[in-house]
């Protein structure tokens, strides 16, 4: 299986890379809500922030953008599961960061809408996201445009196949 090529040496040291990376973006929360809070001016949103967690505040951009929207919408959206998106609103709309409503001909659809404090924090988020962006732009022009083709085929090939299913 393992033939102490060159290239097993460096498959190892992608494996060991690829844990590393795994970990550091894990750790990354921390990093984020810390950059968060140094740009939050309001002290209420500053008080919550460390109770929020990443999916909370992915709900929140996802309201801000397409609301008022329902559970489903919002769902789909951000592809994980009614049940989740229904547990993490009621704690948005328990902080003040987003509001329920139910329309008057349907009181089955319930639509979120963002609060003026939601509203705050989801700018502040989507600063965020744009402030990473630029940085992974400018990290990434140091390389050579066929590089960059070389490793969107290497992410696109890894996102299609199972790392764990791969034994023929």
């Amino acid at each position: 299986m393992y033939e102490n090529t060159e290239k097993d040496a460096l498959v190892f040291q992608i494996i060991k890379l690829t844990e590393q990376i795994s970990k550091r973006f894990a750790d990354g929360d921390d990093e984020e809500k810390q950059w968060m809070a140094q740009k939050i001016k309001n002290p209420i949103l500053r008080q919550l922030l460390p109770n929020i967690t990443i999916v909370m505040l992915h709900v929140l951009e996802a309201v801000g953008q397409f609301g008022p929207v329902n559970g489903i919408t919002i769902s789909k959206e951000m592809e994980i599961p009614k049940g989740t998106v229904s547990k993490i609103t009621r704690k948005l709309e328990s902080l003040n960061l987003i509001r329920k409503e139910q329309l008057p001909d349907n009181k089955k659809e319930i639509l979120f809408s963002i609060t003026p404090l939601g509203y705050e924090l989801f700018e502040v988020h989507k600063d965020l996201h744009e402030h990473i962006e630029k940085n992974v732009f400018q990290f990434l022009n140091k390389y050579h445009s066929n590089e960059l083709d070389f490793l969107t085929r290497v992410l696109e090939d890894i996102l299609k196949q199972s790392l764990v299913q791969l034994e023929e």
